[in-house]
């Protein structure tokens, strides 16, 4: 048998521990313990959450990896590329490439009665995956898109909608300046969404890609680029440079040179902003963390002050230093154990709570987001208490030594 274990539990099971204060001292390294751990689990759950909502945002509006003309890298002109049936077919056929979406873009003003607004007319046509907009949409319905008629139809954001005050059925001219040539086109709002990504809510229309082609004079198998999703998110990087190697450099039948590029690089401010969320987690961790430690030593410093009698004892009957050692150290692992426990079952419950309610709102125009968004990792979670229970261990096993210098004569006349 375990002396120290058995020891350790006897302490920790009897109702007498202690005459002082030794009650109130497991009580608040108990809660140290449980308290930081609540904290570090929120914590984590809330940057995973952040990360892949915001990640999400930016893939649905756009795609994983685009291909478009090099020219458009350098200035904000859109310049046309030629992706036609041949091209679509070989991007399909990369490995790790799940869906291919041609789009081509437009600058136009929306005018309405009272009001103007200048907007991009996105065209995209019958491939394209909605999936995202229909989860966003709040009013109407999501036209069908089409590459080889225009059916009139403008799929608009609530930001828009209530800058223009349209609603879905409301009919809206819109007019296009290219070469000293006015064009104005009569479309009708199918549908209204609210991503509450204000970057791309403000100033993004969806439409037809025949209609914005023939806005922009381009022929038939011309567009502004192609939108590419990978079948998984966590092998980008090597389904991208699959993409180059294809695409990279390649001149199209019109002489334009083709580049793509991945989310990261469209949008490094945003990506950029969710790497400073890691190194603040990482803060967070080793704050928590330094809290549950200072909590235990001082509740085990206490404990062994009020114990010193017991310990003079077990030394008088012959038990090394090393077997009273581990038997506070064994009783420390029943204090953590039970500050886990308590911190698994606050931070999960709110994290779920939050989830559930919504109960945290944001500002979208600041977070992109309109509550805080939390996701549940169980592995990262399990990793988070096995590293508090083996590191708040660890800083107890020094100031587990001063049992070394209780002498057993001395112990057992103190109180």
């Amino acid at each position: 048998m375990n002396l120290p274990l058995f020891i350790a539990k006897k302490i920790y099971s009897s109702n007498d521990t202690g005459t002082k204060v030794s009650r109130p001292a497991i009580r608040i390294a108990t809660a140290g313990v449980a308290i930081g751990l609540a904290v570090m689990i929120i914590t984590v759950s809330v940057v995973i959450g952040f990360k892949h909502t915001i990640r999400d945002k930016v893939v649905g509006f756009g795609s994983h990896i685009k291909i478009e003309n090099f020219l458009n890298i350098q200035n904000t002109d859109s310049h046309p590329v030629c992706i036609d049936d041949s091209m679509m077919k070989v991007l399909t056929e990369i490995d790790g490439v799940a869906r291919v979406e041609r789009y081509a873009i437009t600058q136009g003003i929306l005018k309405t009665e009272n009001d103007f607004l200048g907007i991009s007319f996105k065209g995209v046509g019958q491939e394209y995956d909605t999936t995202f907009l229909h989860n966003s949409l709040v009013d109407g319905k999501i036209p069908t898109f089409s590459d080889n008629k225009n059916s009139g139809s403008l799929l608009i954001s609530r930001i828009t909608a209530d800058k223009l005050r349209l609603n879905v059925g409301s009919k809206v001219f819109a007019y296009f300046i290219s070469d000293n040539d006015i064009r104005v086109r009569k479309f009708t709002i199918t549908g209204i969404y609210d991503t509450g990504m204000t970057q791309f809510d403000n100033s993004l229309c969806l439409t037809d890609i025949y209609t914005t082609i023939r806005l922009n004079k381009w022929q038939t198998d011309m567009c502004s680029g192609a939108e590419l999703q990978v079948t998984n998110f966590e092998q980008l990087e090597k389904t991208a440079q699959c993409v180059e190697n294809v695409v990279n450099r390649t001149v199209d039948r019109y002489g334009e040179t083709l580049t793509s590029q991945t989310v990261y690089e469209a949008y490094p401010q945003i990506f950029s902003w969710l790497e400073l969320l890691d190194i603040n987690v990482w803060i967070i961790l080793a704050l928590m963390t330094c809290v549950a430690g200072f909590t235990m030593i001082s509740g085990l410093l206490i404990i062994i002050l009020e114990r010193t009698q017991m310990i003079g004892v077990m030394k008088a009957l012959g038990a090394a230093d090393s077997t009273v050692r581990h038997t506070f150290l064994w009783f420390a692992v029943f204090i953590i154990g039970q500050g886990l426990l308590w911190g698994n079952i606050i931070g999960i419950g709110l994290v779920v709570l939050q989830i559930q309610t919504g109960l945290i709102s944001l500002d979208p125009a600041t977070y992109y987001v309109n509550t805080a968004p939390m996701e549940i990792n169980i592995p990262l979670i399990l990793l988070i208490n096995t590293a508090t229970l083996l590191i708040s261990i660890t800083v107890l096993i020094g100031p587990s030594y001063l049992i070394s210098h209780i002498h057993p004569a001395k112990s057992m006349r103190y109180e």
